[in-house]
């Protein structure tokens, strides 16, 4: 058998993809008022959108607990032992809660991704790869956490609203944005979401900027693949995002994927990101 690899639902990869590579997902949950929904399952962006218009709070994403990571290990360990690549510590304590819950397990190895969306999912393809050139278990876990660190995951937001609900900018920082019109950009770093440049005018123009200064900023992409991954955009926003990554020209495969409630709930209408290993040799 070969090793088996499996990630949380935050890695927001396609169903189909999922599947054809034989990856095992754990999804969040996410709540909105006294209703739970399991993540990739029964909730989409639009639910979240519409929940939020309404009420004005944002739903509540729960880490997943070490209990569920027990039985989900038991479930999915392989003879040769099972992969797992959860989202950033930083941002969660959902790997910690993994990390516990592996040293029940002989041969299970947890991975923090040190990113989300899909950065880590940039992380699941990449392991796919180790494990069909058969590598072991600790070998793909270790390959892993030596190339996080080349992953470019970013992405520019259209408002501030969804942040500021969550608690990761102030109020003035908010309302600065929205008068000014600005659309940050927010680049995944150690961890961290942290702003990196500011935008100013329409979101679709800002788009075509930011995946043109993303591309020479970090110019030195693994070309086999990459990602344009969005909450919700406008048909413009992504024919732009497209158009600038088209005229690169570089990139094998360029997949356009939809981010999951857990990643939308937290950055809002109107996201998009470019993500792709910054690591060409």
């Amino acid at each position: 058998m070969a090793v088996r690899i499996a990630c949380d639902s935050s890695t927001d990869l396609t169903r189909e993809m999922y599947e054809s590579l034989n990856v095992s997902v754990l999804p969040f949950t996410i709540t909105l008022g006294e209703n739970v929904h399991t993540d990739a399952v029964d909730i989409n962006s639009e639910i979240i959108f519409d929940y939020v218009d309404k009420n004005k709070v944002l739903p509540k994403t729960s880490a997943i607990n070490e209990y569920i990571f027990n039985e989900f290990f038991e479930k999915n360990n392989g003879e040769d032992g099972l992969v797992f690549i959860s989202i950033s510590s930083r941002i969660s304590s959902s790997y910690s809660n993994a990390a516990r819950a592996s040293e029940n397990f002989k041969n299970v190895h947890v991975v923090d991704s040190s990113s989300l969306s899909t950065g880590g999912g940039l992380l699941v393809l990449y392991a796919c790869e180790l494990r069909d050139q058969g590598l072991s278990a600790k070998e793909i876990a270790d390959k892993l956490d030596e190339r996080k660190k080349n992953v470019q995951a970013s992405f520019v937001i259209d408002k501030l609203d969804y942040l500021y609900k969550g608690g990761r900018c102030s109020s003035a920082q908010r309302l600065g944005a929205n008068l000014l019109k600005l659309h940050p950009s927010i680049v995944v770093e150690n961890g961290s979401m942290l702003v990196h440049k500011k935008y100013r005018g329409k979101i679709e123009d800002c788009t075509t900027k930011y995946f043109e200064d993303t591309l020479n900023e970090f110019s030195n992409p693994d070309t086999k693949y990459c990602f344009i991954t969005y909450s919700s955009a406008t048909e413009k926003m992504l024919m732009n995002a497209k158009t600038v990554v088209e005229n690169y020209g570089k990139f094998e495969n360029v997949y356009v994927t939809e981010a999951g409630a857990t990643i939308t709930s937290h950055c809002g209408k109107n996201t998009i990101g470019l993500l792709y290993f910054n690591d060409a040799k």
